[in-house]
């Protein structure tokens, strides 16, 4: 909690600087710009200190540029601000080459005097795993998704070889390594910036007021209100064609809606599947589907006495009408779950003999386990509608009434937002409806934060459950470098999550982000929101 009341105070301060009376003019933003409304406010502009939310999945990539990015068909990375790099033998050495003449933003708080260079990138990387960095503890040293998969212990060592070229040295081999980095999560930082923020005694400004290369600027936020970004004068992909963004962060739900409906958006993001028939009825709004990179599901707390039995939890699974949730939440949008990897990665393994509804079975199951006269428990369900789960609330209703139905006893614990972080020790919730948004195609990203031992001693594993063999798994699938050796892995590793059920995959959820006609030029993709450099006006 340290943490997150230390970012709620760095914005605060944000605000008291830009103020909180102004409301959204769209018709104003409309002759430069455009509105976002997007589902959920931000808590910190750095997405190093989050492991999802609006700020990784739209805010950061306008913000801030990556040293590679996914190409969204391969999902295989590709140079963004490294320009080329190099791998030794060993798969233990990257060396990266990087693009001259990228500037830093200029903003009231900071103007840079050089473009971006090697000492950027080693500063970026080494406020997350080196604890002497002076910017290291500021927001409270929690870096959620880098600590899921390890990352400090992976990286040994970052050096700037010159000005242009920057080589990473790993502890072991990682196939995952370069997609990991080209996440939204890796940003690159202005060493610059952070010095003149030591200097003045302002580091939290850092994630308050952030600096990046990306083609906006911040530059005003109102909390619960608006972020407004500006346009990145000296952007190095060439200047775009839109001088401001605003994200409306005032409504969720049918409120947003309502707003695009009525021209106050020009774009709505994640529009939840009962929206979509009104949305396609409307000739003026341009509907785009994303693939699904994600999935929902339920982690169980495996230290509680009667989910500590894998019986149990096998009759919680076999318990679930998952074709009822599809029917009644997804509206026909989403995709059943046979796995916690969706049905575009590569290592997905479909097992309907596990993932199957059989209310006889779930019953015989207790009953072996001792549980015939029934359980009682409790299941935290945050209320805010996510991509891969439109309608948490309907969506526990339901799983509450199925295991009824097998003399189970949910009571379900109600919150606007359930953050992981503070969720993972509190001993009195024994099932948490929860989701995960991949941010690469790699399957590692799915599996390792969420259910690896690592991940368990960070707090992050919802489930309380470790597993040495499924641990070897994914270590050596990291490893070996033939795709079907890692195939073959992979799919061991999920023959193990079939057998002790640590968590309950229920659906994939479908992407969308419908704007108005009269713009164009927003790039797709299965991970998060693209950059707006290509966005235009027609009309």
């Amino acid at each position: 909690m340290k943490a997150l009341i230390n970012l709620s105070l760095g914005l605060c301060g944000l605000i008291l600087l830009t103020g909180c009376e102004e409301k959204v003019d769209h018709s104003k933003i409309r002759q430069d710009g455009f509105v976002y409304c997007d589902q959920g406010r931000p808590s910190t502009f750095n997405p190093q200190l989050v492991d999802g939310g609006i700020t990784v999945e739209s805010i950061a990539p306008q913000l801030f540029d990556t040293l590679l990015t996914l190409n969204p068909g391969t999902h295989q990375p590709v140079p963004n601000l490294a320009k080329s790099w190099t791998v030794n033998d060993e798969g233990t050495e990257y060396t990266f080459t990087l693009r001259e003449g990228v500037e830093f933003q200029t903003t009231d708080w900071f103007t840079p005097t050089r473009p971006m260079n090697a000492d950027d990138v080693v500063f970026s990387f080494s406020r997350i795993i080196d604890p002497n960095n002076p910017f290291h503890e500021v927001g409270g040293s929690v870096y959620p998704w880098f600590a899921g998969i390890d990352f400090a212990n992976l990286v040994e060592k970052i050096e700037a070889v010159d000005d242009h070229t920057v080589r990473f040295t790993l502890s072991r081999p990682d196939n995952s390594f370069l997609s990991n980095i080209s996440t939204a999560h890796a940003p690159i930082y202005s060493a610059e910036y952070a010095e003149q923020l030591v200097f003045s005694d302002h580091k939290l400004d850092i994630d308050t007021l952030p600096v990046g290369t990306g083609p906006f600027y911040l530059d005003e936020y109102q909390v619960a209100d608006l972020v407004r970004l500006k346009r990145h004068e000296n952007y190095w992909r060439g200047q775009v064609d839109m001088e401001q963004v605003v994200f409306d962060i005032s409504h969720r739900g049918a409120g947003a809606l309502a707003k695009l409906l009525r021209n106050e958006c020009d774009v709505l993001n994640s529009p939840i599947s009962s929206q979509i028939p009104v949305i396609l009825d409307e000739e003026s709004i341009v509907l785009q589907a994303k693939p699904a990179m994600n999935v929902a599901f339920v982690a169980i707390n495996t230290q509680h006495k009667a989910l500590s039995d894998p019986r149990v939890r096998k009759a919680l699974n076999l318990a679930i009408n998952r074709d009822n949730i599809l029917d009644a939440v997804y509206f026909g949008t989403g995709e059943k779950a046979y796995s916690l990897l969706p049905p575009s990665s590569w290592a997905h393994q479909k097992d309907p003999t596990q993932i199957r509804y059989d209310r006889n079975y779930a019953m015989a199951l207790l009953k072996e386990a001792g549980y015939e006269k029934g359980i009682e428990l409790t299941m935290a369900v945050p209320l805010e509608a996510r991509v891969y789960n439109p309608s948490p609330r309907k969506t526990a209703e339901l799983i509450q009434a199925n295991l009824a139905d097998v003399g189970i006893t949910l009571n379900l614990l109600t919150d606007d937002r359930v953050d992981r972080q503070e969720l993972s020790n509190i001993d009195s919730v024994d099932l948490l409806l929860t989701g995960w948004v991949g941010n690469t195609g790699d399957p590692d990203n799915y599996l390792r934060p969420l259910l690896s031992c690592t991940s368990k001693r960070e707090g992050l594993n919802l489930s309380m459950w470790c597993n040495d063999d499924f641990d070897f798994l994914l270590d050596l699938a990291l490893e070996v470098s033939q795709p079907r050796y890692r195939l073959n892995l992979y799919r061991q590793a999920q023959n193990i999550l079939n057998e002790e059920v640590p968590v309950l995959p229920i659906a994939h959820g479908q992407k969308y982000q419908a704007h108005s006609d009269s713009l164009t030029g927003f790039r797709t993709s299965p991970f998060n929101a693209q950059p707006f450099d290509q966005v235009v006006r027609l009309k």
